[in-house]
């Protein structure tokens, strides 16, 4: 099938996805410098988006539930509820100096991630062939370039739309009209049917699924794309910013230029899985996060910041594109929704703690020895590509 002739609904979802998501970069942008003038120690500043992520982890489980019972399309009206009610705390928590209330924002921001990102899970199940999946997949991570400008484009263009003490509350209210886009978008949606084979084998548990090594692989790749892309990433605009002294528009510009090259090599992500395979692109992933090392390490001027951020979404997205293809050859329909709520509570946890300790790390121990951090999750996703290579995948 070529790109043109994919269903509607993976049109519709990849611009509800982009939409719906530019809270993340957003987030990414404000949240430490935001957060570094609110919370009482500068080593928390970077604590708004790891509330975030937290709120993505701990909603994947009770999101995929409430879809699995509800349906897709309806469940995802919920997250977009979320979504709503966090960019209007986040409005009042700007307006009013509160980082409490701006960490509760943040948490309701990614309640909301948790649903968009079963986005990619309906997209899949849209499609009648599986030999479809990664060119689905592929499409619809290419709309993030879109989330990677916009999120930070309305942080910056809503820094002073609206006056408040440090700023930023604009940016909100701009983020609460993309929201309600999105939405709109979302009602051209049409729930998919999936069927289930009359002699498919009675759901196993997690537990049960877990003992495939192939699903502790798929996490393994996703949770080590996620883990260290955010340490590294929610950290640099602080390093940049606060202590090596680059202006807030080049900062801006790294963050986007990152998240951009984070999505990119979607363009041919679903080629590279037909005709290379998962194992050789989780070692492609494993040497790209290798180099963002090396590049990090040599310096610490914007050309360094670059350069590494832009290997660290190259590498990102070798690893989550590879995880998640690997994810539906591990679990049988009946336990879609189980088997890719565990994936995603896993994922985002890792996320949610790499980002949680970006900050301390960064203004505790310095941005080398925060690289150098990253060593052992990349060695042994390195390891997971060689395996996958020697059994065929």
């Amino acid at each position: 099938m070529s790109i043109g002739r994919l269903p509607r609904n993976v049109w519709v979802l990849t611009v509800c996805q982009f939409l719906a998501m530019s809270s993340a970069p957003l987030m990414v942008f404000v949240g430490g410098l935001l957060g570094k003038h609110l919370a009482p120690s500068p080593k928390l500043a970077t604590l708004p988006f790891t509330a975030l992520i937290l709120g993505t982890a701990v909603a994947t489980i009770p999101a995929a539930m409430l879809m699995k019972r509800v349906g897709r399309k309806r469940g995802s009206y919920v997250g977009y509820g979320f979504a709503l009610l966090g960019s209007f705390l986040a409005i009042q928590a700007a307006l009013n100096a509160s980082f409490g209330l701006f960490l509760s924002s943040a948490f309701l921001l990614g309640v909301n991630l948790a649903f968009a990102q079963q986005f990619r899970f309906a997209a899949l199940e849209s499609l009648k062939d599986p030999d479809d999946f990664p060119m689905a997949f592929s499409v619809m991570m290419l709309g993030g370039i879109v989330s990677a400008f916009i999120g930070p484009e309305i942080g910056l263009l809503g820094k002073d739309l609206i006056d408040s003490p440090h700023g930023y509350a604009g940016s909100f209210l701009l983020l609460a009209g993309l929201i309600l886009v999105s939405m709109a978008v979302f009602s051209l949606f049409k729930e998919p049917t999936v069927s289930i084979e009359k002699d498919e084998a009675p759901a196993r548990s997690v537990l049960e699924i877990a003992r495939n090594p192939l699903f502790v692989i798929a996490i393994l790749a996703s949770g080590v794309s996620f883990g260290v892309m955010s340490f590294v990433m929610t950290a640099t605009p602080l390093n940049m910013h606060e202590i090596c002294g680059i202006d807030l528009s080049s900062t801006k510009r790294v963050i986007q230029i990152h998240i951009a090259s984070m999505f990119l090599p979607s363009l041919f992500g679903g080629w590279l899985i037909k005709n290379l395979g998962i194992g050789r692109v989780l070692l492609a992933g494993s040497v790209v996060y290798g180099s963002m090392m090396a590049v990090g390490l040599a310096g610490q001027e914007l050309m360094h910041f670059l350069g590494s951020l832009i290997l660290l979404g190259v590498g990102w997205n070798f690893l989550f594109l590879g995880g998640t293809a690997l994810l539906p050859k591990t679990y049988r329909n009946s336990e879609r929704f189980k088997a890719q709520a565990s994936n995603d509570f896993a994922v985002f946890g890792v996320q949610a703690i790499a980002s949680l300790g970006a900050g301390w790390f960064l203004f505790e121990f310095g941005w080398s020895v925060l690289i150098w951090a990253c060593l052992p999750a990349v060695a042994a996703v390195g390891v997971a590509g060689v395996w996958l290579l020697r059994k065929g995948e």
